[in-house]
C-alpha cells in the first residue's frame, strides 16, 4: 500500500521555549484563535458561543482580524487552510497542512495515533463512527478511548473531530457545542454535493 503523506510534527530542539504568537480569524463560527510558533501550530480555539449562518453557500469573508505583522509560516499556512475550508472548500486538498507542535502530538500515545489517523484518513464531507476510527487507528475495542481523544483534540477543524459521530448516526458531543458540530457536518455535506454536480466548483 502506498504510504500517505504524514504532516510534520516538530519537536522542541535543545529544550528552548517556543516564541508563541497568536492570530485571530473572523469566521462564520465567530472568532477563531490560533496559536503557534516557528515549529508548528499549538492550538486552535473555537468560540464558546457562535451565531451560525444558515445555508450552503461558502462564507465569503473569512479574514485575519488580529495578529502579528509577521506570522510564523505554520500560522500563515493554518490561517490560509481555514480560510479555504470556509470559503473555497475544494482547495483544501491542495494546500499544505501546517506542522503541528502541541505536546499531545509529540508523545507516542493512542490519542496521538487516533488524531493522526483522523487527519490523514477521514476526508472532507466524510464521517466515521467512534468504533470505525478505533479500527482505523489499530484498536477496534477502543471506541471509548477515541471519544477521549476527540475531547482532548487541541487543533479542531484541521484535525476534524467533528467528523466522528455515533454509530446510531447521531452527531454526538463536540467541544464547540452540538450546534457547531452539526453546522460543520452540514457545511461539508452541502459543499461536497455542490462540487459533485456537473460544472460545480
Amino acid at each position: 500500500m502506498a504510504s500517505r503523506l504524514v504532516p510534520k510534527v516538530n519537536s522542541k530542539q535543545g529544550g528552548s521555549p517556543c516564541r508563541e504568537k497568536q492570530v485571530a480569524l473572523l469566521s462564520p463560527l465567530g472568532r477563531i484563535e490560533i496559536s503557534g510558533c516557528e515549529s508548528g501550530v499549538h492550538e486552535i480555539k473555537l468560540p464558546k458561543t457562535s451565531l451560525l449562518p444558515s445555508g450552503a453557500e461558502p462564507w465569503v469573508a473569512c479574514e485575519v482580524c488580529e495578529g502579528p505583522e509577521e506570522m510564523p509560516e505554520p500560522l500563515q499556512q493554518c490561517t490560509a487552510w481555514l480560510r479555504a475550508y470556509f470559503c473555497e472548500p475544494a482547495t483544501t486538498e491542495t494546500l499544505p497542512v501546517p506542522a503541528l507542535h502541541h505536546p499531545l502530538l509529540q508523545r507516542d500515545s493512542f490519542t496521538r495515533q487516533v488524531l493522526w489517523t483522523l487527519l490523514k484518513d477521514v476526508r472532507f464531507g466524510e464521517a466515521v463512527s467512534y468504533k470505525q476510527l478505533a479500527d482505523l487507528a489499530g484498536n477496534s475495542r477502543a471506541a471509548r478511548a477515541v471519544g477521549g481523544a476527540m475531547r482532548s483534540n487541541p487543533i479542531p477543524i484541521l484535525i476534524p473531530c467533528h467528523r466522528v459521530i455515533c454509530s446510531s448516526g447521531a452527531s454526538g458531543n463536540y467541544g464547540g457545542g452540538q450546534q457547531m458540530k452539526e453546522w460543520l457536518l452540514s457545511h461539508e455535506k452541502l459543499q461536497k454535493e455542490k462540487l459533485a454536480r456537473p460544472g460545480g466548483r
